[in-house]
This record gives structure tokens, sequence and C-alpha cells, in this order.
């Protein structure tokens, strides 16, 4: 029966240290090199005995442990004092080796984290984005663009302030118009005009004043309706109406409207 041997499995060099100093509670910054290199070397042999593959790099570590432990057994030379000023103590040898450890735990600690937030987001599971238009509510076009009531309003007063300031003649009276019927005038007007006209041009200067204000009820009606649009450059200019409803003929309804 073949007997199977299970090991654990370190990334590098540098991977089997830190679990012997983990293992053994050593202080990183003072690690007793000789016991480390003992179990080090165990762990070497170990994997050649039963013949595993083992990376260089593992083996040029244990070359340095062993360099280590030499330097490290070898007697410190006798400090020598020169112009009553002492030598320099020697760089312990187990320097650039703490260094190194102490840069590969902060860049497995951070490794160990991006590993669970990745099982965190494998838990996680998403859908290709969609469209969403037909659940969200309908918005009615706006028919203000660039243009509030209160432009239209300012923008009639200042009509209305036009013809007070004219003198006043006799005029013939004409008949009274009804708002349905100037809606048609309008409808008929804008379709002869291209689908567009200004405001100011609907307010004529020969119109009483009864009949502008048949004119801009007639407007909000048909902007009510969806059936103009109006747009406003800059401030005081003047505002362009814009038709995109139906013909007279074709469809526009003003039963509803009985003044």
């Amino acid at each position: 029966m073949s007997v199977k041997y299970k090991l654990e499995i370190f990334e590098g060099p540098l991977d089997l240290l830190l679990h012997l100093i983990d293992k053994n509670e050593i202080d990183i910054h003072d690690i007793p090199i000789a016991q480390i290199t003992e179990q080090y070397m165990e762990y070497v042999q170990t994997m050649q005995q039963l013949e595993l593959e083992l990376a260089s790099e593992f083996l040029v570590m244990a070359a340095t442990l062993l360099s280590i432990k030499s330097k490290m057994l070898l007697p410190k030379p006798p400090k020598i004092e020169i112009d009553g000023f002492e030598d320099e103590e020697e760089n312990d040898p187990r320097e650039e080796l703490v260094m190194k450890l102490i840069e590969y735990r902060k860049y497995k600690s951070m490794a160990e984290q991006l590993r669970d937030m990745e099982l965190a987001r494998s838990l996680i599971y998403s859908r290709e984005p969609q469209d969403l238009t037909p659940f969200l509510p309908e918005t009615a076009d706006n028919p203000l663009k660039g243009v509030h009531l209160a432009d239209l309003m300012l923008a009639f007063r200042r009509t209305l302030k036009r013809l007070s300031s004219r003198n006043r003649v006799a005029r013939i009276r004409r008949d009274e118009i009804s708002v349905k019927d100037r809606i048609t005038e309008i409808v008929r007007l804008l379709e002869a005009s291209r689908e567009s006209v200004l405001f100011s041009s609907l307010f004529a200067a020969d119109r009483s004043r009864e009949e502008m204000v048949v004119t801009f009820l007639a407007i909000l009606e048909l902007m009510k309706m969806k059936q103009i649009s109006c747009q406003q450059s800059g401030l005081f200019d003047d505002i362009v109406i814009q038709y995109k409803g139906e013909g007279v003929g074709n469809g526009i309804s003003t039963d509803e409207i009985d003044y």
C-alpha cells in the first residue's frame, strides 16, 4: 500500500519563514536564527526525501540562513576607539532578511484581503443591464421649452400695453370671435407658415383688446392640447410658436371648448 504525504504548500521561502516565525511566536525583529535555520532545513530535507519538486529559491534561502547563522556564531571583534569615539557597531547579519520578511508580510496581508473581497463578490450574482424604459412612468412632452407660463403672460402684457398706448380711433366693431374659432384660425396660420410663427404676429395692431384676450386663451388651449410648443432664445426675445399636432381637418378636436 502506497503512503501519501500531505505537506503544507508554501508560495516561497519567505512564506515558509513567516510560517515558522508565527508558529514559534517569535519577534520578527529578533529572530533566533539557529532555531529557525534548523526548522527550515528540516522542511527542505523532508521535501527532498519525499522526492517532491523543490524550487531553487528554497535552496538559495537555505544557504542564506546558514550564512547568517555562521556570522552570528563568529565572535564579535573588539570595539576600536579612535580619538575618543567608538567605532560604529557592525550591522546585524539578520537585518536584510528581517526587512524582506516585513515587506513580504505586508503584501501577503493585502493579498489575503483581496482574496476575501473576491470571495464576497463571488457570492453576488449580477445580471446584464436591461432597458427599463417600458417600466418608467410616461412623461408628457413639455410644450414650454425654455419658456415659462410667466413669460407668456409678460409677452401678452407687453402686447396689451402697446395697444393701450396707441391713439384710440373709431373702428367698426367686428363680430365677436370665440376661442374655438380662434384656435382654428391659428392652426391654419401655422400650417400655412410652415408650422411656426412668432407670438407677436398673432396679435395684429388692428385687433381689439377682447380679440387679443381670445387669441391668448386660444394659445393656452393649444398648449394644453399638445398641439403647439413655445420656445424663447433669450430674455424678452419674441416667443416662437411651433405646430406639432394634427390639422384642423385631420383629428384635432375642439368639441370640449365652448367659449
